[in-house]
């Protein structure tokens, strides 16, 4: 699901419901529950469909450790996020202005262009996701000769772009319009698979090297798969307009619940996946660079997986890249301002928005056909470089930002920056693998 748009929706409706006063109630309101379906919406989109594969090829127990690991991780760190937005002196002060508040100007330009990085990889992801998923559907399902890569991709490339071209209002509709379906339909999936079980992943017991492997290359998949960091940004921001200086206590609260929602069901979606296949089949479905239930519409002679299972990777790609495109269009276009206004120049827009459409059409194309590894996209590029935002970022913060001391000597302080730290390392291991 979108992950950039979600967040400033959200801001906006509060604001036009009139949540415009703190809110004096201590107990749950509707708003919050809104916060946890939009977060959760925001974290669920095409990073789940690649998760069960890299997640599953170790077999089950590694998946039994990921599942004590992941729900921790996720709500400690996109807690410590939000508690670093709401650590700055200014009421409406965005990720980017708090670090600037805190660490300086050129790190706030640093963060920006980290931002950019992480957002980046993952809408070449979704060109390159697009492109296999509807290759693949064309020639299993419909049983019709696809076309060359060159054109199919560009086709696609250009109705996606297409949506954010006609403007940003259209596109919201069309994501909000999505997420409730694709959730239902992949939680309707999870438990149709279940009769599909077989004791194949149980069956196998990796070595210890193995194990350990399987567990450090997952995390940053985990990391991208549960991943709601830019709407922290605006959620934070929210939560202190609505609730003043309960805002950190009512974001904690939000955000837990979120996790737990988060863990069963994607954990459930993932271990049903991992269940219904082997281990040798996950590998198959990973050399082919297609999503799991593109890969389990190919094995199975049922319509409903055969024609649903595609249609959910389709729509969470396309629901996904609108959000990440939304990025990473403001990243690149506040680079290009920056740069050009220091070195004196007056951009004009009208270029630097043509500019930015051109680059991200013809890079989006050139990924696409050229059709590397998503998921070692994921593990190499985005994973690390969210991980040093969402996990080491607010860590840091705590040890230097007198606002943040009061957070010292947790000893979840010292899980999520080893998690960050490991995710992270894998990006090495990629280099020299």
């Amino acid at each position: 699901m979108s992950k950039t748009v979600i967040g400033a929706q959200d801001v906006a409706t509060a604001q036009e419901q009139g949540f415009s006063s703190v809110q004096t109630t201590k107990g749950w309101a509707k708003q919050d529950t809104t916060w946890v379906i939009s977060l959760f919406g925001t974290a669920v989109g095409a990073g789940i469909l690649f998760l069960p594969i890299n997640a599953g090829m170790g077999g089950f127990w590694p998946l039994v450790v990921m599942a004590l690991l992941v729900g921790p991780m996720t709500y400690l760190a996109h807690r410590g996020l939000a508690r670093f937005v709401l650590s700055s002196k200014q009421k409406d002060a965005d990720i980017t202005k708090v670090v600037e508040e805190h660490f300086g100007v050129g790190a706030g330009k640093l963060i920006t262009l980290l931002y950019f990085f992480a957002i980046y990889p993952i809408v070449l992801i979704y060109g390159v996701g697009i492109t296999n998923t509807v290759e693949s559907f064309m020639v299993n399902q419909l049983q019709m000769a696809a076309p060359p890569r060159w054109i199919l991709s560009i086709v696609l490339i250009m109705g996606m772009m297409s949506v954010m071209l006609a403007g940003e209002k259209l596109m919201l509709k069309v994501t909000e319009f999505l997420v409730y379906p694709l959730i239902a339909i992949l939680a309707g999936i999870s438990l149709y698979l279940i009769p599909d079980w077989t004791g194949a992943a149980l069956a196998q017991v990796p070595s210890a090297k193995d194990f350990a492997t399987t567990l450090w290359l997952t995390i940053p998949v985990l990391v991208f798969a549960f991943n709601h960091s830019p709407a922290i940004s605006s959620f934070a921001l929210a939560q202190r307009r609505d609730y003043g200086d309960r805002a950190v206590e009512k974001s904690d609260a939000i955000l837990k619940r979120t996790a737990m929602v988060l863990l069963g069901f994607v954990m459930f979606f993932v271990f049903s996946c991992v269940m219904s296949l082997t281990p040798a089949q996950l590998a198959e479905a990973k050399a082919q660079n297609i999503a799991v239930l593109s890969y389990l519409a190919n094995q199975h002679a049922s319509p409903i997986i055969s024609y649903f299972g595609p249609l959910v990777a389709f729509v969470a790609i396309v629901s996904s890249f609108f959000g990440h495109y939304l990025g990473a269009r403001e990243g690149l276009k506040g680079m290009i301002v920056q740069n050009m206004t220091k070195a004196g120049k007056e951009p004009d827009q009208k270029k630097v928005e043509l500019f930015i459409i051109g680059f991200f059409i013809l890079t989006l194309w050139g990924t696409a056909v050229a059709n590397p590894s998503i998921l070692g996209m994921i593990e190499s590029l985005g994973g690390p470089i969210i991980a040093t935002i969402l996990f080491l970022m607010p860590m840091y913060a705590i040890k230097r930002v007198p606002a943040m001391a009061k957070y010292q000597g947790q000893i979840s302080n010292v899980f999520v920056a080893t998690m960050g730290l490991i995710a992270i390392s894998a990006i090495f291991y990629q280099l020299v693998g």
